[in-house]
């Protein structure tokens, strides 16, 4: 078999090759290497804005790779034991929609859990796509959605044997993880593919302690965003295939949606960074787990808190943990996971990945420091003893069962009409809601409108989530599927 230099970087050597030719531009982008944007390339920087560049012969395409691009999927696909790995600028979530085109045509059935990103529902409002959600597992103490249960998965897929694919998340938000490789041997055993959002799960790959990956457990597809916890710039991520999945198809699938002028700055990034992994990735993560755990011993020595990990693990609803996730339950303080968020940021100059009804999370990974760590660690001890309240009246969960009238983008499409949110019981949703982060929608196209949900958005409003996805800005009106088309 042919051995990958993981040392290499093909769009990093060419670029570079590229800036000592002293090219005159007479291409986009317009700054003309930074010449044009005093303010810009002031602001980022000469060295970025060189490399600012359009696809050119020496450089290859992103839509069509043949040379040096072609040669950086290749390496990445080697780094990740992937057939092939493409190079996604659209972030991750062209990455998720780009698997669900891939397999699922207007009216196929696709299994997935509820608890996806926005992304994932979003897929089905382009392709038509039907949804079979399976309700994952619920933590009550915590509050939180857990994986998918092998059974609950087997008898989504018994009693829809024409599905064409399942959909995993693979850690979730929180790091919990399903039973992946059963779950994948089960679909697989029917013809159906297992396609994985695997969007925390890039340092899966690169550390043996670590839960299984989506291509070691056999998935078809797998959307690995790779700026999350693998050092490359924001926005640029890989979408892994295995198994028969057709490149080229595949590829066709990626070019109806992403840019035809892909950056130069994200791809060098992706390429850099996979290297890096590649090669160091084993004691990088080691680092991060040993800081993970560290945190969490501390948290949970303050009282109160509650920073879970692998002890959540009960071999189906949480079949595996990712310990470099440093999450936390906050209620016990009588705090909201935002509220708390929202301290650590505006009281101490921490800002953390998210904070929800019940709980936070603060991401760790390869650019973190032992100093940076101690800081979280003495502000939330902090904030517990100048703000700790009786916990009595808070909300106490995350997840709440969907109750689908429509497909996805049946609703989204059909005519609507716009009232206020809190006269909406029993209304078809016609759009989303949701808190960002973590982007998991409350409601999404296709829902009825319950007044469990009317009383987490409210909640929500109340302790500072920032909500998302109506057409109204404010979240005071929500888009409802009109009476006619509902046959209500």
């Amino acid at each position: 078999m042919y051995k990958f230099d993981q040392s290499k970087m093909p769009i990093f050597e060419a670029l570079e090759k590229y800036k000592s030719m002293r090219v005159v531009p007479f291409d986009v982008p317009g700054h003309k290497r930074g010449r044009g944007n005093k303010e810009l390339t002031d602001f980022l920087g000469e060295r970025c804005l060189t490399v600012d560049v359009n696809s050119m012969k020496p450089l290859d395409n992103l839509c069509h790779p043949v040379s040096v691009i072609k040669e950086a999927e290749e390496l990445a696909a080697d780094a990740f034991g992937a057939k092939h790995a493409f190079f996604m600028i659209n972030g991750t979530t062209s990455a998720v929609q780009s698997m669900v085109l891939t397999a699922c045509k207007k009216g196929d059935k696709i299994i997935m859990p509820r608890n996806v990103h926005r992304s994932a529902i979003n897929a089905l409002v382009i392709s038509g796509a039907t949804p079979v959600y399976v309700n994952p597992g619920v933590n009550k103490e915590l509050g939180i959605p857990l994986g998918m249960s092998l059974k609950d998965v087997e008898k989504a897929i018994v009693s829809n044997p024409d599905a064409k694919a399942v959909l995993v998340n693979n850690p979730t938000y929180y790091g919990v993880c399903s039973p992946l490789k059963s779950i994948v041997e089960l679909a697989h055993k029917y013809g159906i593919l297992v396609l994985v959002d695997e969007a925390h799960g890039t340092h899966f790959y690169f550390n043996k302690n670590l839960p299984m990956s989506a291509m070691s457990a056999g998935a078809d597809m797998a959307a690995v965003s790779m700026h999350k916890t693998g050092g490359s710039l924001t926005q640029s991520s890989f979408l892994l295939i295995n198994n028969d999945i057709s490149e080229g198809y595949v590829r066709q699938i990626i070019n109806l949606t992403q840019t035809t002028s892909g950056s130069y700055l994200l791809m060098s990034s992706l390429d850099i960074s996979r290297k890096n992994l590649a090669i160091n990735g084993e004691d990088i993560f080691n680092r991060v787990v040993s800081l993970a755990n560290y945190a969490r011993d501390e948290i949970n020595k303050i009282g109160g808190y509650y920073a879970y990990g692998s002890e959540l693990i009960n071999n189906d609803t949480v079949f595996d943990f990712d310990i470099t996730k440093l999450s936390v339950h906050t209620r016990s303080i009588g705090l909201a996971g935002i509220e708390v968020y929202d301290i650590l940021r505006d009281d101490y100059n921490i800002q953390i990945e998210f904070g929800d009804i019940g709980n936070i999370l603060a991401i760790i990974s390869v650019g973190d420091k032992a100093l940076g760590i101690e800081r979280l660690i003495s502000s939330m001890s902090e904030i517990k003893r100048l703000y700790s309240k009786d916990k009595s009246g808070m909300f106490d969960h995350e997840y709440i069962n969907p109750l689908v009238a429509m497909t996805p983008q049946s609703a989204f499409y059909a005519p609507k009409v716009s009232m206020p949110i809190e006269k909406s019981y029993g209304k078809i949703c016609s759009e989303f809601v949701m808190c960002y982060p973590p982007g998991i929608p409350i409601l999404a196209p296709g829902e009825y409108i319950t007044k469990d949900i009317l009383a987490y958005i409210s909640y929500a409003k109340e302790k500072g989530c920032f909500l998302t996805g109506t057409e109204d800005i404010y979240i005071n009106n929500i888009n409802v599927v009109s009476e006619y088309e509902s046959g209500a």
